[in-house]
């Protein structure tokens, strides 16, 4: 598997562990994605001031930060609406998470295994793919993501698995430092992934568990 890194900015193990002990504080809830209306009620979107350039080079890929002329926005659930996830998957070996301090919903987190049509599983009964991962902004930066993710781990082992999968975006940093910061690392780009989205590069990121 390809290494990569940010040439700008690493991770900080004191950040890690500050989300750790905030982790701590956060009850995920495991739920049938018949609930999927209140799981949406945390948006799924975000802005940024900078783009993530990739390079291949010897040592594997790597990712630049670059800034941009104009803030770049999405909101993913307009782009793709989740509703529709239960009409085209066979859903029934999913898991959704939802993630709640003080019985208040913070964020939430879908996983997908062994389920036929779905490409990123690439047909293999040891992988999970991190279908859908949300943490309302106002709990951005509090161990919510990390702690869904934790969980998500341990669904998967249980279920023999030994990888996690998860795929976004150059245009999605914060994301993809996220990503980074939980141990996975860049394996695949795709330049070509989204017609009509010219701005977006798809990035495949992995963990092994």
């Amino acid at each position: 598997m390809a290494g990569n890194h940010f040439r700008r900015s690493d991770m900080k193990s004191r950040s890690a562990n500050r989300q750790f002990q905030r982790a701590r504080y956060v009850e995920i809830r495991e739920g049938p994605l018949e609930d999927l209306s209140h799981y949406l009620e945390v948006p799924n979107r975000f802005e940024s001031r900078t783009v993530l350039d990739v390079h291949q080079g010897v040592e594997g890929l790597s990712l630049s930060e670059r800034e941009i002329p104009e803030v770049f926005r999405k909101d993913y659930d307009a782009i793709e609406d989740p509703g529709r996830w239960p009409r085209e998957f066979d859903v029934s070996r999913w898991v959704m998470l939802s993630a709640f301090r003080t019985a208040r919903r913070v964020g939430g987190a879908i996983a997908a295994f062994r389920s036929p049509g779905v490409e990123l599983l690439e047909g293999r009964d040891n992988l999970v793919v991190l279908w859908d991962i949300r943490v309302a902004p106002a709990a951005s930066r509090k161990g919510v993501g990390s702690a869904l993710v934790s969980r998500v781990e341990d669904w998967a082992r249980i279920r023999n698995c030994s990888e996690l999968k998860v795929e976004t975006q150059n245009t999605n940093v914060v994301a993809c430092r996220f990503y980074q910061s939980q141990g996975f690392r860049l394996s695949e780009v795709n330049r070509d992934a989204y017609p009509g989205r010219p701005e977006d590069v798809q990035l495949i990121w992995r963990k092994i568990i």
